[in-house]
């Protein structure tokens, strides 16, 4: 049975407080739909970045932007795979708290699997691991230091069903979702249930969990960002040099690291939100704006290539054209976007 230890000091419940008032003030935020849409989209690519430099990707963060707009990049495969695995987990997140699924081994494994995506064996995707695994540390010149033994193999299985278990319960029983994101993202990372990937699933299974239960900040947030900053604290937090059952005892120094790194990322969000949500933009900004998926890929499209005509919504949403028409006067009629040029010409450009 998983039964974490830890205790809520004052420095974790005023962090907690400090989150909770910032979600209030970024919720009620009104901004242009485009203007949320490219914090979002840096949002992911901050993400995806960190999330993957963290582990040695050699990819800089114009790189990863570049493979979010599907352009080409010069780089070795396995970097490039890694980043397009984690933009494609991201996107399974989203999937997943669309059609409000509870969060099961299978959800897991298929992390898992989106994350080691060609850079391991298919064996491997996917699947928990069936010998021993080690974190170590690589210097030149110096020898091989192991940093820490994951449990037996054998144990695994049962020790991820405890988890799954206590994240279902703990639901019901409505714990802070930041508690239980970050006793998630510890728990995977000292099971070290697969052969390679671990803290990516863990740091993914961590913003499902937020996502999830309401605190997504409008998908704004990038923590992976906080952890990459200075990875020596985030090693040193995580506890790596202990036992699996040595991390187990007391997790409280763990979540005071987590909490208060989310409290300084959820800060850095409200002071970008509020500039934009304090300008009077000519009386546009009336209430909150909410688009359809499909109106938000338009807005996303026009956002990254500054024009868009009914040909590209075409293309985008696989729609007739009399479909794609439709979806532009209906954004234009909300005075989202605005017409140039006539006839075939006819193009669209932001109304800003």
């Amino acid at each position: 049975m998983f039964d974490p230890k830890y205790r809520l000091t004052d420095k974790i419940l005023q962090n907690l407080t400090a989150i909770a008032e910032a979600k209030g003030i970024i919720d009620r935020a009104k901004i242009l739909p485009q203007q949320e849409l490219r914090l979002r989209r840096q949002a992911i690519i901050r993400m995806t970045h960190h999330s993957t430099e963290i582990e040695g990707n050699k990819l800089n963060i114009q790189q990863v932007e570049a493979l979010y707009a599907k352009k080409k990049v010069d780089a070795a495969d396995r970097d490039i795979y890694e980043v397009k695995n984690y933009l494609n987990v991201l996107k399974y997140i989203e999937k997943i708290v669309a059609e409000k699924k509870s969060i099961t081994e299978k959800i897991i494994l298929k992390i898992h699997k989106l994350v080691t995506d060609k850079t391991l064996a298919p064996q491997y995707c996917g699947h928990y691991r069936t010998g021993p695994i080690y974190v170590v540390r690589r210097r030149f010149g110096m020898p091989q230091e192991t940093l820490y033994t994951g449990p037996d193999a054998k144990k695994v299985p049962q020790l991820t069903a405890d988890f799954v278990a206590w994240l279902k319960e703990n639901e019901e029983k409505a714990i802070n979702p930041v508690i239980s994101a970050t006793i998630a993202h510890m728990e995977i990372a000292a099971i070290h249930p697969f052969n390679d990937g671990n803290g990516r699933t863990a740091r993914a299974l961590a913003t499902l969990i937020l996502y999830q239960r309401g605190y997504d900040f409008r998908r704004l947030f990038a923590l992976e960002d906080y952890y990459n900053t200075d990875r020596p604290s985030y090693y040193k937090a995580i506890n790596l040099g202990a036992t699996y059952n040595e991390r187990r005892t007391d997790l409280t120094s763990w979540l005071e690291y987590f909490v208060k790194g989310f409290k300084k990322e959820i800060d850095e969000v409200k002071n970008k939100i509020l500039p934009l949500s304090s300008r009077k933009m000519d009386g546009k900004i009336k209430s909150q704006i909410y688009l359809t998926p499909e109106q938000l890929k338009i807005i996303d499209f026009l956002d990254q290539v500054r024009r868009i005509s009914v040909k590209d919504v075409e293309d985008i949403l696989s729609c007739p054209r009399r479909t794609a028409q439709l979806h532009l006067q209906k954004l234009k009629k909300i005075k989202i976007i605005k017409a140039i040029g006539k006839g075939k010409t006819t193009a669209y450009i932001a109304n800003q």
